[in-house]
């Protein structure tokens, strides 16, 4: 099945003796069973929200923009059986190649597994995109903007957010401060207020808006270095 999950419909015109299965069934199969699973997890994990506010970000978990990635970070295509002209025209680049091919093979591991193991797989599989919609919760919820951060910034790395004074203008009476606030070495975001306090907040709430930007370009440094040491392994 995993293989049939692999194989694009070129191939399957492409001169064989026994002409295999193409991945389209296992596509079909696979669409369903994501929308399932990712409505699943949404109902359960933004009970407050409106159907349509679930249906916006479950059309964007399950879009052919964010499966071919997530189909990328995986090198399915690498993986693809394709015919001579796909080959010639990259489909192994190929966006929508590369989401069909994943959504087959969420279908093959449900037949395969049943349901609990192709969930298990896909919260892997987007794990990156489903931590990010975790991150929107925690970011926009309650409390000020440092307390949010600093919940964040521990979540994700095990520190807390460092501020930095970085410029005073104006005369005693009329003070203006400046703070960047840095996660890493890398800074996230600028504010200025009357008070130290004040820039302090805004750099905070700069810095939220910032976050799951951020978030995701470690994530997917994480997932480049991890799939690199694991072909060194290999």
């Amino acid at each position: 099945m995993l293989w049939e999950a692999l194989t694009h419909r070129s191939y399957s015109q492409s001169p064989q003796q026994v002409t295999p299965p193409h991945n389209e069934r296992l596509e079909f199969l696979g669409d369903a069973v994501l929308g399932l699973v990712v409505s699943e997890y949404l109902a359960a994990y933004f009970p407050s929200s409106t159907e349509g506010e679930l249906s916006k970000i479950k059309a964007d978990l399950i879009s052919r923009a964010t499966l071919a990635k997530a189909g990328g970070r995986l090198h399915i295509g690498g993986w693809l059986r394709l015919g001579r002209g796909e080959e010639i025209n990259k489909g192994r680049e190929k966006s929508s190649l590369l989401a069909n091919a994943l959504e087959a093979v969420f279908g093959a591991v449900y037949l395969d597994g049943g349901l609990d193991e192709v969930r298990k797989l896909i919260q892997r599989v987007l794990a990156i995109e489903l931590n990010a919609l975790q991150d929107v919760q925690l970011l926009s919820g309650g409390g000020d903007g440092k307390s949010r951060l600093q919940e964040w910034t521990h979540k994700h790395f095990g520190v807390s957010p460092s501020y930095r004074l970085i410029r005073e203008s104006g005369p005693d009476h009329q003070k203006v401060f400046a703070v960047q606030v840095e996660v890493r070495g890398k800074i996230m975001g600028r504010g200025e207020g009357r008070t130290k306090k004040e820039a302090e907040q805004k750099a905070a709430s700069q810095a939220i808006t910032h976050a799951g930007c951020f978030r995701s370009e470690r994530a997917e440094q994480s997932a480049t270095l991890h799939t690199q040491q694991e072909n060194s392994h290999d």
